[in-house]
């Protein structure tokens, strides 16, 4: 079977379910998007690597790549392989000096490790016709925008209205989030902070 290479596009949270993201991977050279829900601590692994954010201590997406590095095991590529009701299933395609391993793995950990090793995310055509989107064609010239998980959702009683806040207070409440590793507000708050600037 052919594959397709995949991109990770947008992170956002997911208009279809509470407390959930979706992550939207677009075909590289194509207009089909590929949406797929993942959980909140997914969706912050996810989005704390794509935005080169540093944690106080390794997340468990990050001490996985230490310990492959230290035993020397590349992730070669990450395959979105198969579709069950609903749910997608996908393989870590490891290699060693001595081995090349195929792994199951959740999508959401697969696509947190293939944002950290750097390397290509694949699907199959089957997949993108049953779950795919097709895009209208943008204009050429156009780049595309890849847009953060951040606070997209309409504002909630009892949300923090971060539009409202003064730049101290923002710089505060960045500082007060970074310390419980909230990597998911501290990107919508960044992200206010240089709009201001």
């Amino acid at each position: 079977m052919k594959k397709i290479e995949l991109e990770i596009v947008a992170l956002s949270h997911s208009i279809t379910q509470t407390h959930s993201y979706a992550v939207v991977l677009g075909e590289v050279n194509g207009l089909r998007r590929l949406p797929i829900v993942i959980g909140g601590f997914e969706a912050q692994a996810i989005a704390v690597a794509l935005e080169h954010m540093k944690p106080s201590r390794p997340l468990t997406h990050d001490l996985m790549k230490n310990f492959m590095n230290a035993f020397n095991i590349e992730l070669q590529e990450v395959i979105i392989n198969d579709l069950q009701e609903g749910i997608f299933y996908s393989n870590l395609v490891c290699y060693s000096e001595h081995d090349t391993v195929e792994i199951d793995s959740r999508t959401s950990d697969a696509l947190a490790l293939a944002v950290r090793f750097g390397c290509p995310i694949y699907t199959y055509e089957h997949i993108l016709q049953n779950a795919g989107i097709l895009m209208d064609d943008k204009p050429s010239g156009e780049p595309q925008k890849m847009e953060a998980v951040g606070m997209e959702e309409p504002h909630k009683e009892g949300e923090l209205d971060l539009a409202s806040m003064n730049l101290e207070e923002l710089q505060r409440l960045l500082h007060d989030v970074l310390e419980h590793e909230d990597y998911i507000k501290a990107i919508a708050i960044r992200d206010e902070i240089n709009r201001r600037k």
